[in-house]
């Protein structure tokens, strides 16, 4: 009895795989949702947007973006793990998928495990910025101000357990400093701060530092690439002080946990395609990001290698998690 429930199990198993099969050779044959969990006109809307078109282009379906707004993605990302991994739901994550993971005591998913990772879409470094009339002239005398005076220097970020916060405190931990975070809603209120002198310095993404430090509205001291932006080739690297201390967000596609591997293949396919035009690369550029693609295994390695540093550096700093 039980070989013939094992001989039936095996049985149904491979209908499943073989009707998964024929529906992904089908596939697509409606349209497709892209999900993402940050209002219009932010970057993850935007960069959804261009991308969902060029994929319409060339899956001959509409993809569709539907804001599902709310907890900083994890609203969104709790949806699209729940939904039914048939190939017609994806979502644009965000650097902040690995930082939550890390800060939140307890997800309603798994930030790993609860997706079908397709590909990187673009990156974009963190940069740290002074008012243009600051006397911190470069990120070694910030470095070295800060030694000098433990506990004084304040740096505008975002909110806590965001990757703004996290840098500063990961700098801290590698340069034996403690200089302050002071937590922002937005990007705005935190540059009127900078340049009132409320504080020293402020940890912001590419896409909204490129501007006001080509305008020399503020001054750029360090990127987080490996290496120098191409889009702030003048700018130095942390890296270059603090050997190591790197990190790029980034924007990237998944579907929910199980999708079809045919279907995750094509899509990986064809946005590598897309981030090799010409016009793309021109479309990111202007938002201040440089193309990304990835294997669906290199961005689920990345975001858990992401996880696990942000964890050591919430972990030593002693940092409260929500």
């Amino acid at each position: 009895m039980r070989n013939f429930f094992a001989a039936f199990a095996l049985i149904a198993l491979a209908i499943v795989q073989q009707s998964n099969v024929a529906n992904a050779q089908d596939w697509p044959d409606r349209p497709i949702r892209m999900i993402v969990g940050f209002p219009p006109g932010g970057s993850p809307d935007v960069v959804g947007r261009i991308v969902g078109e060029k994929l319409s282009q060339r899956l001959g379906q509409p993809v569709i973006v539907e804001n599902a707004v709310g907890a900083a993605g994890v609203t969104a990302s709790e949806r699209v793990s729940r939904s039914a991994p048939d190939g017609y739901t994806m979502i644009m994550l965000t650097g902040a998928h690995s930082g939550t993971a890390a800060m939140r005591k307890k997800l309603p998913y798994d930030a790993i495990n609860a997706f079908s990772m397709i590909s990187m879409v673009t990156a974009y470094p963190l940069v740290l910025m002074v008012a243009p009339d600051s006397p911190i002239k470069s990120f070694p005398d910030l470095l070295a101000r800060a030694k000098a005076a433990p506990d004084t220097i304040k740096y505008a970020s975002n909110a806590p357990g965001s990757a703004h916060h996290l840098l500063g405190e990961w700098i801290n931990i590698e340069a034996h400093t403690t200089m302050v975070p002071v937590p922002y809603r937005g990007a705005a209120q935190a540059l009127v701060d900078l340049l009132g002198g409320r504080v020293d310095f402020m940890v912001d993404t590419a896409t909204t530092a490129i501007e006001p430090i080509r305008s020399g509205q503020v001054r750029g001291l360090a990127v987080a690439s490996p290496q120098r932006f191409p889009l702030l080739p003048d700018v130095p690297t942390v890296a270059e002080v603090l050997p190591g201390v790197e990190t790029m967000s980034w924007l990237g596609l998944a579907m929910p946990a199980g999708a079809p591997s045919p279907i995750i293949d094509r899509l990986s396919k064809e946005l590598k395609a897309i981030l090799d035009e010409p016009d793309m690369k021109q479309r990111l550029s202007q938002l201040g990001g440089v193309p990304s693609w990835t294997t669906p295994d290199q961005m689920r390695d990345r975001i858990a290698g992401e996880i696990a540093r942000w964890n050591r550096v919430i972990d030593e700093k002693k940092i409260e998690r929500q």
